[in-house]
């Protein structure tokens, strides 16, 4: 029997690259029968499949094109085309302006592009995008990271999830997961003085989740001169709600 309940498994959490043990920014969103892959970064093509296979995802869900979110894109087109993979027809994959681009830039290799439409089915992200799959339904808000780059709200089961991606604090977040049952929060910050202000510092997890009204605080890509202890001491400075570390292979049960 299926579990309709709304839930997410922590595939990989380290920035800017795998350590050992955790690969990069990626999570799987389940309820039901029906799988989301929320970000393919570097490694966690290999945790996904000890969940469901490539072949049983209903779609992948990109929140901006650096290597740490979308990294195993690369070698999931090589699984779906080329090995043991039978779909019938391609993975639907929603992300940024120029995804598919971007990708047969990297996987072709001679005088003809890349066929990454056999493998994926793109779908370009913008502010306000809405996607119903399955009993999921999908709504996206621009983020500010510098860059193209995307939030998520999934809502299931009668539950929601809200997923930052990369991003400094900014109302379009707050507004996104205003009311939400969990937020999954980066806190990489702070950046050197000199560099552009891209990503939260773990107090402003805190405080974004408290400006949302966030029932739950998972905090995740983390900066490696943090540890996940010290970043959830952090945020729960500034959060009375519960305050979690997105743990490589954490399931977290939305109910």
């Amino acid at each position: 029997m299926s579990d309709d309940r709304l839930k997410l498994t922590v595939l990989g959490s380290a920035t800017p690259y795998p350590a050992p043990g955790n690969p990069c920014s990626g999570y799987l969103v389940s309820c039901g029968d029906t799988h989301v892959w929320l970000d393919a970064g570097t490694g966690t093509l290999g945790p996904l499949q000890e969940h469901v296979r490539l072949g049983d995802l209903v779609g992948v869900w990109i929140s901006h094109l650096h290597a740490d979110h979308s990294a195993d894109l690369l070698t999931a087109y090589y699984g779906l085309l080329y090995a043991d993979i039978a779909r019938p027809a391609p993975l639907p994959l929603f992300g940024p302006p120029g995804t598919a681009d971007r990708l047969a830039g990297f996987l072709t290799n001679g005088p003809a592009r890349s066929p990454v439409e056999d493998a994926f089915a793109f779908t370009e992200l913008h502010d306000g995008h809405e996607a119903r799959i399955g009993p999921l339904t999908l709504t996206t808000a621009a983020v500010s990271h510098g860059m193209p780059a995307f939030a998520v709200r999934v809502e299931g089961g009668g539950r929601t999830l809200v997923y930052s991606g990369d991003t400094a604090p900014c109302a379009g977040l707050v507004r996104l997961a205003s009311g939400c049952d969990l937020l999954l929060c980066e806190a990489d910050g702070p950046q050197p003085a000199d560099e552009e202000h891209v990503h939260h510092t773990p107090e402003e997890a805190g405080e974004t989740a408290a400006a949302s009204n966030a029932t739950r605080l998972v905090v995740t890509h983390v900066a490696r001169a943090t540890s996940p202890a010290e970043a959830v001491e952090r945020a729960a400075s500034r959060f009375a709600g519960p305050v979690a570390h997105a743990d490589p292979g954490a399931v977290f049960v939305i109910d």
